[in-house]
C-alpha cells in the first residue's frame, strides 16, 4: 500500500535542488499558481525528453520558491504537500546511487512491456489500484504519458493510460456529485538538455477538470474514442508549451529565425524566447507538412501553395546562413552590427584580458572541480558507446548529475578531512569556493568565446563579412514579413518583449547600476543569449540521428 506521508524527505529535496542549481544556469517556472490545491485529486503530466532529470526539474522549481514545496518541487506547500512520482520498474532494487535517488523520492515502480521478454508477465494492476486510491484521497500523481524518454525533436504520441485512469477514478466515484479529478499538464523545455549551465523552462497549463456529472462520456462502459480524444487534447496542450519540432533541421532554422527577428540584446524572458521559437516551428512545420507526408495534398486537398514554397525556401536559406555562421564561429549579432578592425582588435584585448584574469582567480577552485569534470566526462564518454543517439543521449544529463554529485561530495569530504585542523572553516569554505569558481569560469569561458569569435571575424576579411551582411539583410526582410504577415508578431520586438517579458530577462537593463549588480550576481550569470552554455563555442547544432524509434 502506498504511504500517505510525504513522498520526499527534506534532505533529498535539498539534494535535488543543490544538484540542479549547479548543473543548470536557471530554471524558470511559469504559472505554478494554476496547480489545483492540496486535497484535489490531480495527475501531473509532462513531456519526457531528459530521463530522470525531467522529474527533478519539475521538483526543483517549487523548492526554489520560498512558498513552494514538493510537487516535483514546483508546487506551493499550501496547495500541494505530496506528489507521487512514477518510474520504470527496472530502475528499482539496484545497489546504485540512481536507484537510491529514485526510491528516496517515494517513486512508484511501473512495469513497461518493452523492458521485459515475451515470456515475462507484465502486470501493473496493483500499482494502478494504489495510485487510484491515492488520487481519491486527494493526492497528486506525476506521470509521463509518452511512456519513455528519448532524444528526439518531437514528442512521441501519448499513451492513453492517463485518460484511462481518469475514467476509472470517475467511474468508481460516479455516485458522488462533488467528486472532481484534474489533469495538470506541464511542458518542460531545455535550451540544451545535456549541457552544463544551460537553462530550463517549466510551464504549467490551465488544468483540465473532470466530474461524473460533467463528463459522463468517460464513465464505464466508455467509448474508447473518448479516451483517445482526451489523450489528443493533452498532447496538444503539452506540445504547445515546448519546442516540439518535426525535425532537428526545422528546429535549428526556427532558432535562427528567432535570433534574426529578436536580435541579441533583446530583453526577452525565457518563456517568450521558447514561445517565439515554437511559433516559427509551427509555421515551418506546416509548410513542410505535405512534403513530410509524401505528397502535395496537405491543405484541403489543394496543391502546395506558393506561400508554402516561399516559407520552405526561407527555412532552407536560414539553414545555409546558420551553417555560414558556424563555419565563421560568429553570432548573428556580429553580422547585424559589423565592427571596424580597430574596434574588433580593442575588444579582443579586453575579452582576452578579462578571460585570463577570471581564469587566474579560478585556478584554486578548478583544482577541486577537476576530479568532478574528469569523472563526468569519462562516464558520459563510455555511456555514449552503449547505444544510438536517440536511445542514449536523453540520459546524458542524468549521468552528469549523478556522477558529478558523487565525485563532488567526495571532493568536499576529502578536502575537509585533508584540512582537519581547520575543518570547521573549510567545511563551508570549500563549497563556497567551488560555487564562486563556477561563476568565474562561466564568465571566463564567455569572454574567451567572444575573443575567439572576434579573432575569426578579423581573419575572415571585409569581403566575406560584407557578403554575409547582404545575406542577412535579405533574410531579415523575409523573416520580418513572415513574422508580421502570417504570425501577427509585433513590429518592434525589442520594445515589446522588454515591456512584457517579466522578471526573468536574458539581458540586464540599460542603467549602469542594474548592469553592474546583475553582472556580479552570485546566483546566476547575466545572460544576453539564452543559448549560452559552459562551452568554448556556441551550441547551435544537434547530433545526427540515423535511426528513430
Amino acid at each position: 500500500m502506498l504511504s500517505s506521508g510525504p513522498s520526499l524527505t527534506i534532505s533529498s529535496r535539498l539534494l535535488f535542488k543543490f544538484v540542479l542549481k549547479i548543473f543548470y544556469g536557471s530554471i524558470v517556472v511559469e504559472n505554478s499558481d494554476l496547480i489545483p490545491p492540496d486535497g484535489q485529486p490531480c495527475i501531473v503530466c509532462a513531456n519526457h525528453s531528459n530521463s530522470l532529470t525531467d522529474a527533478l526539474c519539475v521538483r526543483h522549481a517549487a523548492v526554489r520558491h520560498p512558498t513552494l514545496s514538493t510537487l516535483t518541487t514546483v508546487t506551493p506547500p499550501k496547495k500541494r504537500n505530496l506528489l507521487r512520482l512514477t518510474a520504470k520498474a527496472t530502475q528499482f532494487g539496484k545497489k546504485t546511487f540512481t536507484s537510491w535517488l529514485i526510491e528516496s523520492a517515494g517513486t512508484v515502480p511501473i512495469k513497461r512491456r518493452s523492458d521485459y521478454s515475451e515470456d515475462v508477465q507484465v502486470d501493473n494492476t496493483d500499482v494502478m489500484s494504489h495510485l487510484m486510491d491515492a488520487l481519491e484521497l486527494g493526492d497528486a500523481v506525476c506521470l509521463f504519458p509518452e511512456g519513455k524518454s528519448r532524444y528526439h525533436p518531437t514528442m512521441a504520441p501519448l499513451k492513453t493510460g492517463v485518460a484511462r485512469i481518469v475514467s476509472d477514478v470517475l467511474s468508481r466515484n460516479r455516485d458522488d456529485p462533488d467528486f472532481a479529478i484534474y489533469i495538470q499538464n506541464c511542458s518542460i523545455t531545455y535550451t540544451h538538455r545535456q549541457h552544463w549551465r544551460s537553462d530550463v523552462l517549466v510551464t504549467y497549463h490551465p488544468p483540465m477538470r473532470f466530474t461524473p456529472k460533467d463528463n459522463p462520456e468517460l464513465l464505464k462502459p466508455v467509448d474508447y474514442a473518448n479516451i483517445r480524444q482526451l489523450t489528443e487534447n493533452m498532447h496538444q496542450q503539452i506540445s504547445q508549451g515546448t519546442v516540439d519540432a518535426p525535425s532537428w533541421e526545422i528546429l535549428r532554422s526556427a532558432k535562427c529565425a528567432a535570433n534574426i527577428y529578436a536580435p541579441l540584446g533583446t530583453r526577452m524572458s525565457l518563456g517568450d524566447y521558447v514561445r517565439l521559437v515554437k511559433a516559427y516551428i509551427d509555421v515551418f512545420g506546416l509548410a513542410y507538412a505535405p512534403v513530410l507526408q509524401g505528397g502535395d495534398e496537405g491543405k484541403d486537398g489543394a496543391s502546395l501553395r506558393e506561400e508554402d514554397e516561399r516559407i520552405r525556401r526561407l527555412c532552407a536559406d536560414l539553414k545555409v546562413y546558420q551553417d555560414q555562421l558556424v563555419h565563421l564561429g560568429a553570432k548573428d549579432d556580429r553580422i547585424r552590427r559589423p565592427l571596424n578592425p580597430y574596434t574588433v582588435t580593442y575588444r579582443m584585448v579586453i575579452r582576452l584580458t578579462w578571460s585570463l584574469l577570471l581564469l587566474s582567480l579560478s585556478i584554486p577552485g578548478l583544482l577541486l572541480w577537476f576530479p568532478v569534470f574528469l569523472t563526468t566526462a569519462y562516464s558520459v564518454h563510455n555511456f555514449k558507446k552503449s547505444g544510438p543517439v536517440w536511445d542514449t543521449w536523453d540520459e546524458i544529463a542524468q549521468y552528469k548529475l549523478i556522477y558529478g554529485l558523487m565525485s563532488g561530495l567526495c571532493v568536499w569530504v576529502g578536502a575537509t578531512l585533508a584540512t582537519l585542523p581547520f575543518a570547521g572553516i573549510t567545511f563551508f569554505a570549500i563549497p563556497l569556493l567551488m560555487w564562486m569558481t563556477l561563476r568565474w569560469l562561466e564568465d571566463a569561458i564567455a569572454a574567451f568565446r567572444a575573443f575567439v569569435s572576434l579573432l575569426r571575424l578579423l581573419c575572415a576579411g571585409s569581403t566575406t563579412l560584407a557578403k554575409l551582411g547582404e545575406t542577412r539583410k535579405d533574410l531579415h526582410e523575409r523573416v520580418r514579413e513572415l513574422s508580421m504577415k502570417y504570425m501577427q508578431l509585433p513590429e518592434n520586438p525589442e520594445d515589446h518583449f522588454s515591456s512584457s517579458g517579466g522578471k526573468h530577462k536574458g539581458r540586464v537593463g540599460s542603467t549602469a547600476w542594474e548592469s553592474s549588480t546583475k553582472y556580479f550576481s552570485l546566483r546566476r550569470r547575466r545572460k544576453r543569449d539564452w543559448n549560452e552554455t559552459l562551452r568554448l563555442y556556441d551550441v547551435v547544432d544537434f547530433p545526427q540521428i540515423n535511426s528513430l524509434d
